[in-house]
Parts: C-alpha cells; structure tokens; sequence
C-alpha cells in the first residue's frame, strides 16, 4: 500500500498548474460535476451519515459556491499580491536593488475529509478547492464514515480533470490510497 501512496504523491509532486483561466474553469467544472450528481448524492450522504436531507442540500450548494467563489477571485487575480519594489541605485548607505515577487503554488497539499461536514469539508470542500486554486495538487484521505459519498464526489472531480484537461496528479484518491491512509491512522 505504501507504494500506492509513494504513486500519488509522485504524480501530485509532477503537476505544473495550469494558466489561471483554466484553473477558474476547471474549478467551476468540479462545481458543476458535483451538481450533476443530484438526488443521488443528497441519498447517499444521508444514509451513511444520518443527517438531514435540507442540511446536506446546503451543504453541497456551500461547497459549490465555495468552488465557484474561488474560481471568480482566481479570475479577478488580486489573490497572487504582487509586488513590484523598484531599484534606487542612487540610495545611501546603500543602493536598494530592484525585487519583485507575487504568491506562487509550492507543492502537494494533504487533505483529510472531515466527518462531521461530509461535503463542505471532505473531498471537494474548502481545504481541496482552496489547494486547487492555487494551483497546489490535492492529495485527498476521505473520512471512512460517509465512503461511498467520498467515492460519488471524487469520482465528480477525476470527471472534472477529464473534461478540463488539467494533468491528472491534480487529484488523488484512490481506494487503495484511502486503505492505506485510513490504516496509518490511529
């Protein structure tokens, strides 16, 4: 299992984000995947987890906007704070050299879904959309009480990444990934 794990983390540490736009797009893809599900996600949730149908139905409309919310700031683009601090030769004691810098992804983010928000904080929820923002590949442990809810939403976005064309190691979670993970915790 570990050698399916070293996998994932080997394609994840690969990926290259794409162009903002198309991270925007991609993230509204995702959004719109998770809303294709319909009925049968609101089912599903409830029957492993108990809650509510109306509590489930906002919370999948919360995980949606929350895909929607950052792919609208990722577009408006003020999220990279770049800085751009000019040179001053002339300065004493010294010259002030010209630095420039904006916020850039660094690597593999590390997720572990929650139990108590099956939706708007597990697979597709704030930490995973907010890593896939910024262009950070999601490496996803989905919480072992709502499986088959995990496994509907994963599945939204593997269809996501297809249909966008992002580079697969944009996403992991597998079911041999989650044994894996779920056995090294305690």
């Amino acid at each position: 299992m570990t050698a399916e794990l070293d996998e994932l983390l080997e394609a994840a540490t690969a990926y290259r984000a794409p162009a903002p736009m198309e991270r925007a797009a991609f993230l509204r893809k995702i959004g719109e995947e998770i809303e294709g599900i319909g009925e049968e996600l609101l089912t599903v949730c409830a029957d492993e987890t108990g809650l509510g149908r109306d509590r489930l139905a906002g919370e999948r409309a919360r995980t949606v906007n929350q895909l929607r919310m950052f792919a609208s700031l990722i577009e408006e683009g003020s999220w990279v704070d770049a800085r751009i601090d000019t040179a001053q030769p002339d300065r004493k004691p010294v010259p002030k050299p010209d630095v420039r810098r904006m916020l850039e992804p660094l690597g593999p983010v590390g997720v572990f879904a929650a139990s108590n928000f099956p939706l708007a904080f597990s697979v597709a929820g704030g930490d995973t959309a907010s890593a896939l923002a910024a262009g950070c590949p999601a490496v996803v442990k989905a919480h072992p009480g709502h499986p088959r809810t995990s496994a509907l939403i994963g599945d939204a976005i593997k269809r996501a990444v297809r249909a966008s064309g992002i580079d697969a190691g944009v996403f992991g979670q597998r079911p041999q990934i989650k044994m894996a993970l779920n056995r090294r915790t305690p």
